[in-house]
């Protein structure tokens, strides 16, 4: 998967998760992607490559790391919580979706449990 793969997909894959919010906090060239406020994704380009941004349990991170050379620790972010993921030929539709949805479901865990029943009952 190419850059503009690699930012298409995601923006595509964040934005169809229920209650997504897309918006552009930090300028138009990143697109953030929010549920009830909390940021689950975003896009950016560092020196020319495109990546990604999204949350991730710290164990899972470390092990997706070693796994996977385009899974690097979060640029500018909290490197426990945070990972980056570049584009690479290895890097598949499936995987990244998984990804995606795992850093979704890990901000509505952390939510308060009202916005949690909130978010089911819709």
């Amino acid at each position: 998967m190419n850059g503009a793969q690699l930012h298409q997909n995601a923006i595509e894959i964040a934005r169809n998760l229920p209650f997504s919010e897309q918006t552009h906090p930090f300028g138009p060239e990143y697109e953030v992607f929010k549920i009830l406020e909390k940021i689950f994704m975003l896009t950016t380009e560092v020196a020319g490559v495109k990546m990604i941004n999204i949350k991730c349990d710290p164990y899972k991170s470390q092990e997706y790391q070693e796994l996977y050379s385009f899974i690097v620790p979060g640029y500018h972010m909290n490197k426990k919580h945070w990972i980056s993921i570049t584009p690479h030929k290895n890097l598949t539709t499936d995987l990244l979706q998984d990804l995606i949805h795992d850093s979704y479901d890990l901000v509505v865990k952390k939510l308060p449990l009202k916005d949690q029943k909130k978010l089911k009952n819709q």
